[in-house]
């Protein structure tokens, strides 16, 4: 997957800082850089991008007011130091909202959201879904269908995949959130997905070979997915 992407900003330095948080994910391509909605809207008539980044307060045009004025709009982010335009973006679909300044994680969350858009846009692809995932101090996109669980461990995260695992530091909810839903949670401290499980034994199931706790909190809930799998 290659996500073609646009930063409108007159902000010099913002747009540094974007560019090196694009250069750090090697599936988004930065097209272009324009200054304001003016420069946006001569790039986009001759270039059609997937992604835009775009800043609300700019000269002439404001970033809302340019991207109300676009037909069949690309997925946009917008990233300004403003927090009372929230509403309004998100009232025209934003895919997210980043008030500067921002970190990598929070760019990295956004962007993710932006791959969960475009695959479920395009059903016969979601064999192939990723997510990103930072760890000994890299960026890791890992094929979803490799995971067979997640772990909490202490500050961090275990993602099982089938043949490692990866340590990352974040909580257990979070990286819940970025799986989809036939990620099931079975024990305080584990989820597991569902086609990966083949048995249970007692208050364990078996998966990928490995046995996981099955909570009696969870117990019902994961039973009754089980049976319907």
């Amino acid at each position: 997957m290659k996500i073609n992407c646009l930063i409108i900003d007159d902000e010099p330095s913002s747009q540094i800082v974007l560019k090196n948080h694009l250069k750090k994910v090697d599936f988004l391509n930065l097209s272009g850089i324009c200054n304001n909605a003016v420069e946006a809207l001569s790039f986009l008539s001759q270039e059609s991008v997937d992604l835009i980044f775009l800043d609300i307060n700019m000269p002439k045009i404001s970033g809302l007011s340019f991207y109300k004025s676009l037909r069949n709009p690309p997925a946009v982010i917008f990233t300004t130091a403003y927090s009372e335009y929230a509403v309004e973006a998100f009232d025209v679909s934003a895919v997210d909202y980043l008030l500067k300044p921002f970190s990598f994680e929070r760019f990295l969350s956004a962007v993710n959201k932006v791959v969960t858009l475009i695959q479920s846009k395009e059903p016969e692809k979601q064999a192939s879904e990723t997510i990103l995932i930072k760890a000994d101090k890299k960026l890791h996109k890992i094929d979803v269908n490799s995971i067979f669980c997640i772990e909490a461990f202490g500050d961090y995260v275990k993602i099982h995949l089938e043949d490692r695992f990866l340590l990352t530091n974040n909580t257990f909810k979070k990286i819940l959130s970025l799986l989809p839903s036939r990620f099931i949670q079975v024990h305080k401290s584990f989820a597991v997905q569902l086609s990966k499980a083949t048995t249970i034994e007692g208050n364990q199931v078996v998966v990928n070979g490995q046995k996981i706790p099955l909570g009696e909190k969870y117990r019902s809930g994961f039973l009754q997915k089980f049976k319907n799998e």
